[in-house]
C-alpha cells in the first residue's frame, strides 16, 4: 500500500500563502490531514486476522506504520460481535478490571512449562530454540472466559474484557479508522488523493490567519473554511454511504404502551 508524502500539495497551497516557508505549510498540510481523517473516518482499515491469547486482555493494533487508530468500527470474535464500550463504561461493567494472566508472578505462570535446560532430554531432542508446549497454570485463567467488550485506552493500543480462556480458539477481526500520526510525512496514496481538496482548504484556512504574516488574509480564510466544511460533510458522506446506489427507504417505529 503506497503513500504519498504530505510535501507534494506544497504546489496547490503555496500560490495562495506567498513567502510561507515550505516547511511550515508541510506542517499545516499534515494538521489538516490529521483532522480530516478524524471528522470523516474515511482512511478505514481492516487489520490482519489474528488470534487472542490465553490470560492476555491488553493488546496493540497491528496498523500501518506512522498511522494511529482513531475509532472502531467493529471488532469481532469468532464471528460474534463485541461491544464497543468507552473507558467508564468498562470499569463499570468489570469492577474488578484484569491483569495480565491474573496478577501471578511470571515465576508461577511458567510453573507448568518445561524449562528444556541444557544437557537435559528435552533439550537435546528439540531443534536449538525450537518451540515446547506452553502450559498455563489453573491460576492464570481466573475470571477468564469468552471476551465480550472491547474498549480503546489510546491510538496504539486496547483492551479485551473479561480476558480470553484456553477452552478454545479466539479469532479476532477488526475494522477501523485511521489518522496520521504528528510524526507522519505523508498518508495512504489513495485516501490522500480522495482528501485533497478537503486537506488543501484545511490548510489554508489555518495558514491564512497567522498573525504577524505577510501572507494573512481573513477573507481568503473565511473562503476556505466555508470550502473546507463543504468538501468535509461531502466526503464524510460518501464515506459513511459507499459508492453504491442502492435505494434508501424509512420505517416507523412501533411504541408500545
Amino acid at each position: 500500500m503506497a503513500d504519498r508524502e504530505f510535501s507534494t500539495l506544497i504546489t496547490r497551497v503555496n500560490p495562495s500563502v506567498p513567502g510561507c516557508p515550505y516547511p511550515m505549510i508541510e506542517q499545516y498540510i499534515r494538521d489538516s490531514a490529521i483532522r480530516t481523517c478524524e471528522r470523516t473516518l474515511a482512511w478505514r482499515y481492516q487489520p490482519p486476522l489474528f488470534n487472542l491469547q490465553p490470560g492476555v486482555y491488553e493488546y496493540l493494533y497491528n496498523k500501518p506504520v506512522n498511522t494511529d487508530v482513531h475509532a472502531i468500527f467493529e471488532a469481532v470474535v469468532n464471528c460474534n460481535e463485541l461491544d464497543r464500550v468507552t473507558l467508564e463504561q468498562a470499569i463499570y461493567r468489570y469492577p474488578c478490571w484484569a491483569d495480565l494472566f491474573s496478577g501471578i508472578s511470571l515465576q508461577q505462570v511458567w510453573s507448568q512449562t518445561q524449562s528444556g535446560g541444557f544437557n537435559v532430554p528435552l533439550y537435546n531432542q528439540l531443534p536449538y530454540n525450537g518451540p515446547q508446549q506452553f502450559t498455563l497454570p489453573p491460576e492464570a485463567l481466573e475470571g477468564a472466559s469468552d471476551p465480550r467488550i472491547i474498549c480503546q485506552l489510546t491510538p496504539d493500543k486496547y483492551i479485551i474484557l473479561p480476558m480470553p480462556d484456553d477452552t478454545k480458539v479466539y479469532e479476532m477481526r477488526m475494522f477501523v479508522a485511521l489518522k496520521p500520526k504528528r510524526t507522519a510525512t505523508g498518508m495512504n496514496e489513495v485516501l490522500f488523493d480522495e482528501l485533497e481538496d478537503v486537506i488543501m482548504h484545511g490548510a489554508l484556512q489555518h495558514l491564512l490567519v497567522l498573525p504577524n504574516a505577510n501572507w494573512s488574509d481573513r477573507e481568503l480564510a473565511s473562503y476556505h473554511a466555508r470550502q473546507y466544511i463543504f468538501h468535509l460533510n461531502e466526503r464524510r458522506a460518501r464515506a459513511n454511504l459507499g459508492n453504491v446506489r442502492g435505494t434508501l427507504s424509512a420505517r416507523m417505529q412501533y411504541f408500545g404502551v
